[in-house]
């Protein structure tokens, strides 16, 4: 059995071997983070993660090997697994059904994940409340009086392709929607400003009476902003937006973003200390971290102020109850 032991003073690992067992340490970790942006790139909000865990394992005695790799038969995965060229592997963008993750759990690797699904329950994980955040999205705009809410989530690719983070969106949204019992109208989008435009267009043409929108592509958000103003919608005047972004996204758009935020640097931390975890006691229980951040109030969010000649009209006879003030 091999055991490492970290000297918190210095960040630095000490090896320690004991049994026929103990293998050469590389002092290496592995990324695994497939790129999503449209043109197989690291668009910002990914690059911020690179950075965080590169940047927790230099102060632990790591190197970082970033690999692109997004399935269990891509052949550099094979070989990093088979011939240990690494010590542990932090796994990125993980989908409901993930081979990576099957391949890793039965050749023993150690490893964690920054995300979840049913193949990292018994290995640490750390992830964002994707739901929870999306339905609390729902609330917050249903609190200032709006029933017309349309979701725009990540690409269509993504979406397809089972990425954890779309769908619990997607389902964070759609519940809320239904214990309101509004109805739930959610769309793809690409990652750029042009997709953002066209994403608006088909939310407006569906239901011109829409006033407000929960966004959960951060790249796409110049995009909407920009076709909002083109159909003459103001924000927050009369059309209201609220996100889960980084802060650096909701920030630069004006007005800036309602939004949770996306604690990339403290999630990139946690799984670096999950993965040391995972080295230095090896038969501990793993920890499972779900972060919950609040949602930051900003100027993208007012009362709902329904669009003119689009209401169904109310039938004369109908009966209203009593209300207490």
């Amino acid at each position: 059995m091999t055991e490492r032991t970290v000297n918190l003073a210095t960040g630095r690992g000490a090896q320690t071997h004991s049994g026929a067992a103990a293998r050469d340490l590389t002092h290496t970790l592995a990324l695994l983070y497939p790129p999503s942006g449209a043109n197989r790139d690291y668009p910002p909000v990914q690059l911020a993660f690179v950075g965080g865990v590169a940047e927790t394992a230099t102060t632990y005695g790591y190197d970082l090997l970033l690999t692109p790799c997004k399935s269990g038969k891509d052949p550099a995965f094979r070989r990093m697994v088979s011939e240990r060229r690494v010590d542990g592997v932090i796994v990125m963008e993980v989908r409901r059904e993930d081979d990576r993750i099957q391949h890793l759990t039965e050749a023993a690797f150690p490893f964690v994940a920054i995300g979840r699904n049913s193949g990292t329950d018994g290995v640490g994980w750390v992830d964002l409340d994707f739901a929870g955040l999306a339905n609390g999205c729902v609330r917050h705009l249903a609190e200032l009086g709006h029933r017309r809410i349309a979701f725009v989530n990540k690409s269509e690719q993504i979406v397809n392709s089972g990425y954890g983070y779309a769908l619990l969106g997607n389902e964070g949204y759609t519940e809320a929607m239904q214990e309101m019992e509004l109805p739930a109208r959610a769309y793809p989008s690409g990652d750029n400003v042009g997709a953002g435009e066209d994403v608006v267009e088909r939310i407006l043409q569906d239901d011109p009476a829409t006033t407000s929108l929960v966004v959960m592509n951060e790249a796409a958000l110049e995009g909407i902003y920009r076709g909002l103003t083109r159909h003459g919608r103001s924000v927050p005047r009369d059309f209201s937006v609220v996100g889960v972004a980084a802060s650096r996204w909701a920030e630069q758009v004006s007005p800036p973003l309602t939004a949770a935020e996306i604690p990339a640097k403290e999630m990139s931390r946690i799984g670096v200390d999950l993965m040391v975890e995972r080295l230095t006691s090896p038969a501990s229980s793993p920890r499972h971290v779900l972060l919950k951040p609040l949602i930051t109030l900003r100027a993208s969010t007012g009362p709902c102020r329904p669009v003119l000649d689009s209401e169904p009209e109310l039938e004369l006879e109908a009966e209203f109850p009593d209300l207490d003030f």
